[in-house]
Parts: C-alpha cells; sequence; structure tokens
C-alpha cells in the first residue's frame, strides 16, 4: 500500500544508453503514471561510462527512487534462434557459453555470457535493469508487418546488422552481423575480406530458386530475468507498404558519398549472404523472399535500397528508426507504463 503511494507522488525515470561505434547516446524519459513528462537525449563521445555521462544518469537517478537502466546489446556474439525448443536450441548454436531467453514461447534470442558479464561490470556504478536484444527491437518496430505473409526485416544500426525472416510471425532465420570498418579492412578488398568472414560460412552465395520453396501467395533481454513480451495488433493492409515507398520517395534518401558508399555495399553484401545462408542451410525452413523491411537507424543511402532492389529483386520498404527511443519503448512495456 505504501508502496502504492511512493509511486503516485514520484516520476517513473527511464534511462536509455545505445553505444555506437565511436560514440554513446543517453535517452530518458519522466513518466507519469500514464504520460511522458519529458524527453532528453544526449550523445557522448566515448563508447565507455565515462564521467561526464556519469554526471548525466546519475542527475536524473536523484530525481525519484523508480528509476531504470536499459542498454542496447550491441555485442558481437549474439543471435536469434527460431526456436524455443531447449531440445532444439543446441541444433541452431552452441549455447554452452551463452544465456539466452525466450520470446513468446516461440523463438529464442541469445548473447555470450562473457559478453552480459561485460558490460554489467562497464555499468556497476549505475546498475542494468534491463539488456535488449536487436531482435526484440526489431520485432517490435515491424509489430504491424511480422504477423503477415514472409518477409525479411533488416535493423541497420551502424556498426551492426540484424536479420531475421519472419512468416505469421514465426522466426524462420535470424542472423546478427558485425559491419567492419575502413580501418578494420586494411587495405583489403571488400569481395576478399567478406569470402573470409565467419558469417558466410564460406558459402557460393548464389541462389537457384529450384532449391527452395516458393509461397503460393504474397499478401498484404529486456529485464535480465525476464525478458520482453510483444503485444499482438491487427494487421495492416499492403497499402501502407505502398504509402511508405512513396513516403520516401518524397523525401529522397542522402546520395552516397565514398564512405557512405563503401559501408552500404558492405551491408548489401552480407545481407546478400545472409539471404544465401537461409535459402541453402538445411537448418532453416527456407521459403522465396519478395519483400523486405529495413529499421534505418544510420541514414542509408539510396543505393542500399537500389542494390537490394536490383541485385536481388526485392521489394523494399524503408522506414527511419529512432533506436534509442525504441529501446525505451521496450522498457515501458516492461514496466507496464
Amino acid at each position: 500500500m505504501l508502496s502504492k503511494l511512493f509511486e503516485a507522488i514520484y516520476h517513473k525515470v527511464l534511462v536509455n544508453i545505445v553505444v555506437e561505434r565511436a560514440r554513446t547516446i543517453v535517452y530518458v524519459e519522466v513518466c507519469s503514471k500514464k504520460n511522458v513528462v519529458s524527453r532528453i537525449e544526449e550523445e557522448f563521445n566515448t563508447t565507455k561510462l565515462d564521467s561526464a555521462m556519469y554526471d548525466f544518469i546519475h542527475s536524473f537517478m536523484k530525481e525519484s527512487p523508480y528509476y531504470y537502466i536499459s542498454i542496447l546489446d550491441t555485442s558481437a556474439s549474439q543471435g536469434a534462434i527460431p526456436t524455443c525448443s531447449k531440445h532444439k536450441l543446441q541444433e541452431y548454436a552452441d549455447l554452452t557459453t551463452a544465456e539466452y531467453k525466450c520470446h513468446n514461447n516461440e523463438w529464442a534470442y541469445y548473447t555470450s555470457k562473457n559478453d552480459m558479464i561485460t558490460m554489467q561490470k562497464e555499468y556497476d556504478t549505475i546498475g542494468l535493469d534491463y539488456i535488449f536484444s536487436p531482435f526484440s527491437i526489431l520485432a517490435h518496430f515491424f509489430n504491424d508487418k511480422i504477423n503477415n505473409n514472409l518477409a525479411m526485416y533488416v535493423l541497420v544500426q551502424d556498426s551492426f546488422l540484424s536479420v531475421a525472416v519472419f512468416e505469421k510471425s514465426e522466426l524462420l532465420y535470424a542472423h546478427h552481423l558485425d559491419m567492419m570498418t575502413k580501418d578494420d579492412l586494411d587495405d583489403m578488398s571488400l569481395n576478399e575480406d567478406l569470402e573470409n568472414s565467419d558469417v558466410l560460412l564460406n558459402e557460393d552465395v548464389s541462389i537457384e530458386l529450384d532449391d527452395i520453396e516458393v509461397a503460393n501467395e504474397f499478401e498484404d533481454f529486456a529485464n535480465i530475468e525476464d525478458l520482453d513480451a510483444i503485444e499482438e495488433i491487427d494487421e495492416f493492409s499492403e497499402n501502407k507498404d505502398i504509402e511508405e515507398e512513396l513516403l520516401e520517395s518524397e523525401e529522397t534518401l542522402a546520395p552516397a558519398n565514398d564512405t557512405e558508399f563503401n559501408e552500404d555495399y558492405q551491408r548489401f553484401s552480407l545481407i546478400q549472404a545472409s539471404v544465401g545462408q537461409f535459402y541453402k542451410n538445411d537448418m532453416y525452413e527456407s521459403r522465396f523472399i519478395e519483400n523486405v523491411y529495413v529499421a534505418d537507424c544510420v541514414g542509408v543511402t539510396s543505393d542500399f535500397k537500389k542494390y537490394l532492389e536490383e541485385e536481388m529483386f526485392f521489394n523494399v520498404y524503408v522506414r527511419h528508426a529512432e533506436i534509442a527511443p525504441e529501446v525505451c519503448e521496450l522498457a515501458k512495456m516492461e514496466l507496464g507504463i
């Protein structure tokens, strides 16, 4: 009774941390019982919890005893698996050194235990209440689409790509892909480096459509103890896709400079290889992919969309996404706000 009285008096403070390639975004929402009182976002030119970031976060922690710290898992050793059965998990990945959680008892996402320990140690002065998977972000951001027929979904961050294939809410395939910076390539050509990358599994990415099953119709870590549950909502019609495409053409994606061109081509190459793995690997129930939905957190260029459309014959729909507020949305779902 007393705790409910205090909750009525104090606001809830949600601090959300997203670490990128060379900076950290801290996004804060102060919420009453049903409304957002204020939103504040700050960028720090560091990937570590330095004194400036600590002071910024701590200033909000002092405002209310009801504060919650969330972080997006950006570790390379993570992924998602199209099953939640303990007997089948190991068929898809070696989880002996990983932590995994089930999503609605339908599919699972995992991350390295060592990476989780490292994150918790890095932020032990403020504490972490929620660690969210990018696949949770992807499923929530496109919750108006994944209930529909088969499509591929891509979350584009500056250092990572998270790729998932859903068919009527069922996860068929997922892959978390690590982007390599120009310095990491060390004068090697992009193609040579991609051929040696672990994510490609040394496979030829050419696609034989006869080898896959074609769909008959084309229609329209949260809490460390308990992760997110995504609400079901009504299906949107395919007119929504058309509206998105028209909006995108009106806004016009930015032209690419050399760096953007290289990164967008790398993103395309990683997606192409991932699709090849989905089609060829017997572990996955391959289906023919026609539509691709992209959650763009970095501002991809028109070249990226063109590669996917012209080289792989996809229908591509790009939605702009603000990654830190999306992390906050998952935290609010956990808290029932």
